[in-house]
């Protein structure tokens, strides 16, 4: 059984504060885009083993989905058995929330071979225990997130965009980012966020993009500004960090336009990886 699953930007992400279990509340507009990886499932014997080429992936039980599929037989009463395959497109560790996606693929392909055995409400449970942005990968819609990630609205108001995804082949620390975050710089700039999304609708998408992890990560990895100063030389409408970076995403008009500047940002940055993709808003 073969299935692909997609990577995410932020198109929004605003930090409002750590709460007393170590995990920070934050409102995020997340959509899916058509970057994505492979995977593959084969069911043969009674255990559950993942394999992928990549050196940073892990293959044991830290990788989250192996721990999907775990979840997933637990809760469906049915015996362990499958063999996942991943083969990676989406850059590890870059904020496109590869790992996560890996594990919502996992649950919903097991679900579906297994004839449905978990409704929809119950498959959302399982992520949300897997992973705060496991959830979103579930429906693969764009959404308005909450809470630490795992509260979900839909969005449908964005329009389309090409894409252009730098990742500088050098990966930075979630934990590191947010504990380089100065929340009083955060809090001076906030905004009224209704007003903001309702704003969303009615003006270009890059008018609106933020993400108050980025001042941090860029003291870890200056990378991350050169990209966005590339992207904006090569015509990008606007350009953010991703998630806890260390990924970087360019807005274009249309898929054509982002091919052009992918090209051309190869052309003069072979070190880095540079992907064309677009929203994926179906």
């Amino acid at each position: 059984m073969e299935t692909r699953s997609h990577g995410k930007i932020n198109i929004y992400l605003e930090i409002l504060g750590k709460r007393p279990d170590g995990y920070h509340e934050l409102i995020t507009l997340l959509c899916p885009i058509d970057l994505a990886d492979t995977l593959r499932l084969h069911f043969s014997g009674p255990s559950i083993t993942v394999t992928c080429p990549h050196p940073d992936v892990p293959e044991d039980d830290s990788n989250l989905a192996a721990r999907a599929a775990r979840f997933f037989f637990a809760e469906a009463g049915l015996p362990p058995g499958v063999d996942i395959l991943i083969e990676k497109h989406i850059p590890v560790g870059a904020g496109l929330g590869g790992g996560s996606s890996n594990a919502a693929a996992v649950l919903k392909a097991l679900n579906e071979n297994c004839g449905r055995p978990l409704s929809r409400q119950r498959l959302m449970a399982l992520a949300r225990r897997i992973g705060a942005d496991v959830a979103f990968f579930i429906d693969e819609r764009p959404a308005v997130a909450t809470g630490i990630g795992d509260c979900l609205s839909p969005w449908p108001h964005l329009p389309f965009y090409g894409l252009v995804l730098i990742y500088p082949n050098r990966p930075v620390s979630t934990a590191e980012v947010y504990r380089g975050m100065n929340f009083g710089l955060t809090k001076s700039k906030k905004i009224n966020r209704k007003n903001t999304f309702r704003r969303l609708r009615e003006n270009a998408v890059a008018d609106w993009l933020r993400n108050d992890l980025e001042a941090s990560a860029i003291a870890i990895c200056p990378e991350i500004a050169a990209a966005k100063e590339v992207l904006r030389a090569h015509g990008a409408e606007g350009a953010l960090m991703s998630g806890s970076g260390s990924a970087v995403f360019g807005l274009y008009p249309d898929l054509s336009s982002a091919q052009k500047a992918c090209d051309d940002v190869k052309s003069i940055s072979p070190d880095w990886n540079v992907y064309a993709s677009s929203l994926r808003l179906w």
